[in-house]
């Protein structure tokens, strides 16, 4: 169990760079599609922080735990920073 959540929380980290995959195309650069591809990006990483919180203080505590940890909790900073942007404008 411990280590399909350790697992899971080392994949969150890798999902986050997919935008750079998708945003090469020219309708991800379109206005609403780009507003609403930067804010579900943005909840799955403030999702992923979450979520890495959770399985560090209650399941693992190993060294690849306290990495996930650094990055997806710098990811949750960042996607509420932008979802913070994309809803105040």
């Amino acid at each position: 169990m411990h280590k399909m959540l350790t697992g899971s929380c080392t994949i969150m980290i890798f999902i986050s760079w997919t935008i750079l995959i998708l945003r090469m195309n020219d309708w991800a650069l379109q206005s609403p599609i780009a507003e609403r591809m930067i804010l579900s990006y943005a909840i799955v990483m403030i999702f992923s922080g979450i979520f890495t919180v959770f399985t560090y203080i209650k399941a693992d505590r190993n060294i690849l735990m306290k990495v996930c940890l650094l990055i997806n909790g710098l990811y949750a900073i960042v996607g509420t920073a932008a979802v913070f942007l994309i809803v105040a404008t």
